[in-house]
């Protein structure tokens, strides 16, 4: 049986290295828990990816909560996503603080550089057998290419799955019917700005920042200058981008304002988390929602692909950080034991050396 602490390392481990966006960490992800632990199959992986797209919160970060719930229960659960989230929040709560105390960001743009072009790699590697997995029939493969379409064109995500998910039920109905018929105040105003937008933040954690620009900016509350250093924060730091919370509520109120702004965005997750992968195995028996989960889980993998084509449409500007993200391929690619750490360092160095040429 997998213990706590095994649970925790890899998740801390995950939340140290994992840069790019949720699609990054998932693929980071599935590469730890499904191809070298072994803990569940890519098809029950591709479920819990579903699942997590049908709720509000960060998709990544819910995704460990669910991974540490199959393994130890609730524990399991609550060991997982604070192992996670932990290493971003510590390392954005310190920039914060040196934010707060000489007004300044560090210079990372060279090591950047080379990790969005290692980032977008490693999510191509991963949709290739989610893809196999989610693409059962050919409606689902229609559906995926027209999810991936949309989202292309713009689409938000959040109503391309549940449209999708929609259509996978009418499809499912149709068949059936055919079958059978043939501080105080101040700490609480943060504490439930950060915790409304948990709970109501769907599709990218970016999205956040058009949240928090309407909740802060426009209120008064924050510059919009703080909130785009935030954003800036968020890039260069591993883990979760939802732990710009930390960053924001440091710059509100301090130390204080900073645990209870993160406490608030991520709080929801745990909750939504705790209360839908017990009735998971149920939902999945009922025909409708298994139609509803299969359409979400491929038009999930046209989601994916859309996020690598963007990523890397603003990753890839030259021959440098092209041959970077081909490089980075081939590795996860031909070596399915290489570790993602090890490709989002090398890709970092590479960009490093290269950046400057």
């Amino acid at each position: 049986m997998t213990t706590l602490k095994e649970i925790s390392l890899l998740f801390l481990k995950l939340g140290s290295i994992s840069f790019g966006g949720p699609a990054a960490h998932i693929a980071m992800m599935e590469d730890e828990v499904v191809k070298k632990r072994k803990w569940m199959s890519h098809e029950h992986f591709l479920d819990l990816i579903g699942a997590t797209n049908l709720i509000p919160g960060p998709n990544s970060t819910e995704m460990t909560m669910h991974c540490g719930y199959e393994q130890r229960g609730w524990r399991g659960l609550f060991v997982a996503g604070a192992s996670f989230i932990a290493p971003a929040v510590l390392i954005t709560g310190i920039i914060a603080w040196l934010y707060q105390q000489y007004g300044t960001l560090p210079n990372v743009e060279k090591f950047i550089y080379g990790i969005k072009p290692a980032v977008v790699a490693i999510i191509a590697n991963a949709a290739i057998p989610l893809g196999r997995k989610a693409f059962k029939n050919l409606t689902l493969i229609v559906l995926a290419i027209a999810v991936l379409i949309a989202t292309l064109l713009g689409v938000n995500e959040i109503y391309a799955l549940f449209s999708a998910g929609a259509v996978g039920v009418l499809l499912y109905l149709a068949k059936e019917a055919k079958d059978k018929t043939l501080s105080i105040i101040p700490a609480l105003q943060i504490f439930l700005i950060f915790f409304k937008t948990g709970a109501l933040l769907y599709g990218s954690g970016y999205v956040l920042f058009a949240f928090l620009d309407a909740e802060l900016v426009s209120t008064g509350i924050l510059s919009r200058e703080v909130l785009i250093d935030s954003v800036a924060a968020g890039q260069f730091t591993p883990g979760p981008v939802l732990s710009t919370a930390t960053f924001i509520g440091w710059q509100m109120g301090g130390f204080s304002g900073s645990m209870l702004a993160t406490l608030g965005i991520f709080l929801p997750s745990f909750l939504f988390v705790a209360l839908l992968n017990p009735i998971l195995p149920k939902l999945k028996k009922s025909g409708i929602f298994s139609a509803f989960l299969n359409a979400v889980n491929a038009a999930s993998v046209a989601v994916i692909i859309t996020v690598c084509i963007k990523m890397g449409m603003d990753a890839l500007t030259d021959w440098k950080s092209t041959l970077i993200a081909l490089a980075s391929f081939a590795s996860v690619f031909y070596f399915q034991r290489l570790n993602s750490a090890f490709i989002v360092i090398g890709g970092a160095l590479a960009g490093y050396i290269l950046y400057s040429i």
